[in-house]
């Protein structure tokens, strides 16, 4: 969604459901420049700590692996968008180049150079770290005044609020949904 700020900030947040980072919920930021389409936005995870080969330390993404020569006509905002979801996907990763890549550790890793389950383990860490109570409702978190990328997650516009059970039945009632149940054992 736009910023409060511009129409050229967009907060958002990834939730993935399935594979090596399921359970993941990863909040970003794109940047459009003034010139957009005529160049893509800039994509900053503001989540702490993703080890992916296109996430460089600080946050950034690389969408070289999609877009080698960005062509206004025919790249826009969904497609961005789709490659960053299509990204955390096993065959995306299997097909990385390293030129495409901003973190080369964990390049080496994905493409199992060193231990496949190293690199399955350390994508679950990931998901762990950004399913903690701290890192989603910015309670306690290490980055809750400041981060090391210039911005915390509560100043990304979204925010998540933890409901205590009888506020979330309500608010289940008043929509039509019934009770989740995981068919998860």
């Amino acid at each position: 969604m736009p910023s409060k700020k511009s129409l050229f900030h967009w907060d958002c947040v990834l939730f993935i459901h399935q594979g090596l980072y399921a359970g993941a919920v990863l909040r970003f930021k794109m940047v459009f420049k003034e010139d957009y389409p005529r160049h893509p936005p800039a994509v900053t995870f503001l989540s702490d700590t993703i080890f992916h080969p296109l996430i460089s330390q600080d946050g950034k993404m690389s969408l070289k692996a999609r877009f080698q020569t960005w062509i206004p006509q025919e790249h826009h905002v969904f497609d961005v968008l789709h490659a960053i979801k299509a990204a955390f996907k096993k065959d995306v990763l299997d097909r990385l180049e390293e030129k495409d890549c901003l973190n080369r550790e964990a390049y080496k890793y994905a493409l199992y150079l060193e231990s496949p389950s190293s690199f399955a383990a350390l994508a679950r860490q990931t998901a762990l770290l950004s399913q903690r109570d701290s890192a989603l409702y910015d309670r306690d978190h290490p980055t809750a005044g400041h981060t090391s990328r210039g911005t915390n997650p509560q100043s990304s516009g979204i925010q998540f609020l933890q409901l205590d059970d009888n506020t979330l039945d309500d608010l289940r009632s008043k929509i039509g949904l019934s009770k989740w149940t995981s068919t998860q054992s």
